[in-house]
């Protein structure tokens, strides 16, 4: 294996080394030796093999033993500052260059066990269920096409209005009045030919319309409107069938999305189950809000946000860059003051009955 050094930047200030990977922050360590800064040198030139590296520090008159360079070697995987070289790229020009950004991203995570293109391999090899292509829906269409999800299959039962123009970017004049499950994916299909697109124009009256789509299905994203209870009947679906769900809205000030990791984490259920005490104020709200009918207050900007959230939630739970961060809780960002971000976490309920359905996780070896 040849050891690849990320991008970063570093310092010598006295006896330290100031490192920087992520501008968020930096890291000091203590080099008085200048040992480490040699190593990072060496990387920087070219990646080498562990005999390639004792050699190149060598030539620079810096000896190691094989302990201290294993050891050199885990510390920087450690902090996140080295990689396998063979795991950067796919090998295939084309491929490489249309995930340039994509790669890039996943090296922030890579290391010398976890490549950057088994990242990519899980994304391309996904089959995602979409459901709704509406506000939110289109533009996570659009997110997770960017990211080269490998199969996509988008259910919607609603056709193109001008009224959609103001916050959903996949459709044109030319399609008002057409189904937009079927432009949509139109649009998949001009953007990445390689992403297999299936659509389905249904209307979904339970969560047994959705029974049929889950198969072979490693994620479903998005949210159905029509109905107060839509969410519950995609969360029964979902947790049926054992399939990883994010879900994402809006109110008028209010942006919020969760998770559900069926078997493992609360479900939108067990959420529900823990409402106020009845004959309270609390409750009264809460049965008004969920029974509300208000005109759609949602613009492109936020339609845009709840997008790109879902999607990267669900790239989480694709490829484990991550843990799941909403998996059993709500995070809410509030527009009235700068998309500030919150998370809610809720108990899972024992006795939840839709969680009962959930299939028996066989523990990886």
């Amino acid at each position: 294996m040849r050891v690849a050094l990320k991008e970063c930047s570093w310092q010598t200030v006295g006896e330290d080394l100031v490192v920087v990977f992520d501008p968020r922050e930096s890291i000091t360590l203590a080099d008085p030796e200048g040992k480490v800064e040699a190593l990072l040198s060496v990387l920087h030139e070219s990646p080498r093999s562990t005999p390639g590296l004792r050699t190149a520090l060598a030539a620079r008159g810096v000896t190691v033993t094989d302990e201290e360079l294993e050891s050199g070697l885990a510390g920087l995987a450690g902090l996140g500052l080295v990689e396998c070289e063979q795991g950067r790229f796919t090998g295939d020009p084309a491929v490489d260059e249309r995930h340039f950004s994509n790669l890039a991203f996943f090296g922030t995570f890579s290391d010398l066990d976890r490549h950057r293109t088994e990242f990519l391999s899980r994304v391309r090899d996904a089959h995602v269920l979409v459901l709704g292509v509406g506000g939110g829906g289109s533009s996570l269409v659009q997110c997770l096409a960017g990211l080269g999800a490998g199969r996509l299959t988008l259910l919607d039962h609603d056709r193109v209005e001008t009224r959609n123009f103001a916050r959903q970017f996949l459709y044109r004049h030319e399609d008002v009045g057409r189904s937009k499950v079927e432009r949509a994916a139109a649009w998949v299909r001009a953007y990445d030919p390689d992403i297999e697109v299936r659509t389905v124009d249904r209307w979904v009256a339970g969560p047994e319309d959705l029974t049929d789509l889950t198969d072979g299905v490693d994620l479903m994203v998005g949210g159905l409107d029509g109905h107060p209870d839509a969410g519950l009947w995609v969360n029964e679906a979902a947790v049926r069938a054992g399939v990883p769900l994010v879900v994402g809205g809006a109110t008028r000030t209010l942006l919020s999305y969760m998770s559900v990791d069926p078997g493992m984490s609360a479900c939108l259920a067990c959420e529900f189950s823990q409402r106020p005490e009845e004959g309270t104020g609390a409750a009264a709200a809460e049965d008004l809000v969920h029974g509300m009918r208000t005109t759609n207050p949602l613009i492109g900007p936020v339609a845009m946000q709840i997008g790109s959230l879902i999607a990267l939630e669900g790239l989480r739970y694709l490829t484990g860059f991550q843990q799941p961060l909403a998996a059993g809780a709500r995070i809410r960002l509030d527009l009235r003051e700068g998309m500030a971000g919150s998370r809610i976490p809720f108990n899972k309920d024992p006795d939840c009955p839709v969680c009962a359905l959930a299939p028996v996780r066989v523990p990886a070896a």
